[in-house]
């Protein structure tokens, strides 16, 4: 782990050095289980697979991700400074009134956000929206993806916005489902199978697993949006 978090994040920054960076990040209300359970996840998308970078974080081609699980964006936060969006040095401030990183992200203050976010069940529909004004641009190669808490099934937009994607075939879509286990009321049968039903591709696999999230980010899926649902160890455990 790097002795110095601050000077070091975006040059070379590994997997092993986001806690340091996480620690940068202190508070009452900074809920530590919400955003360490995304940490993998959202690594391995921005180490690997995202097609997006400070310098092309306004591109019209860019790929775009959504934040839709934004309560505790520590982890969040801590990726966009390794990744070079962010000044780690502005990390301690993390909670603060005049700091830009706030307990939800926001799209005008943070750069490489692409959604202010934070209300359970708006980020799938609004992943879909832009999947669809992309489609309806001509842009198709861009891909766009969003993660979500299982708890936001709870939500019934949620519910119309899987229904809608699968019958448009948004084959741009990905939706990251980080599952532990939070969810009042879930859906019968798992999260996976309700997306097959509606005519996604599907993928469950282990969510600190870097190997296995990475082979189902890039699982082909022609035609049909893409579903991976990472599961974590369960919120209070």
């Amino acid at each position: 782990m790097t002795t110095n978090p601050t000077a070091e994040a975006g040059t070379g920054t590994r997997f092993e050095d986001l806690p340091a960076l996480m620690s940068l990040m202190t508070g009452d209300e900074k809920h530590g289980p919400a955003a360490t359970s995304t940490l993998d996840a959202l690594w391995v998308l921005y180490d690997r697979v995202l097609r997006v970078a400070p310098e092309t974080a306004d591109a019209q081609d860019r790929d775009r991700f959504l934040l839709s699980k934004g309560h505790g964006p520590m982890a969040y936060y801590a990726v966009l400074a390794a990744r070079g969006f962010l000044d780690p040095q502005v990390l301690p401030s993390f909670g603060g009134y005049d700091s830009p990183l706030g307990h939800h992200p926001d799209r005008t203050l943070v750069p490489g956000v692409e959604i202010a976010s934070g209300s359970l069940g708006h980020g799938l529909p609004l992943a879909v929206g832009t999947a669809l004004g992309l489609r309806a641009q001509g842009l198709t190669d861009p891909a766009v993806w969003v993660l979500v808490g299982d708890a936001e099934f709870d939500e019934g937009s949620n519910a119309e916005a899987v229904a809608f994607a699968g019958a448009y075939g948004l084959e741009r879509l990905h939706v990251v489902v980080i599952d532990n286990s939070s969810a009042t009321h879930g859906w019968q049968g798992g999260i996976a199978q309700r997306f097959a039903a509606e005519g996604w591709s599907t993928a469950t696999v282990d969510g600190r697993d870097h190997e296995a999230l990475y082979r189902a980010y890039t699982a082909e899926h022609p035609g049909r949006p893409h579903v991976v649902v990472a599961r974590v160890e369960p919120k209070n455990s």
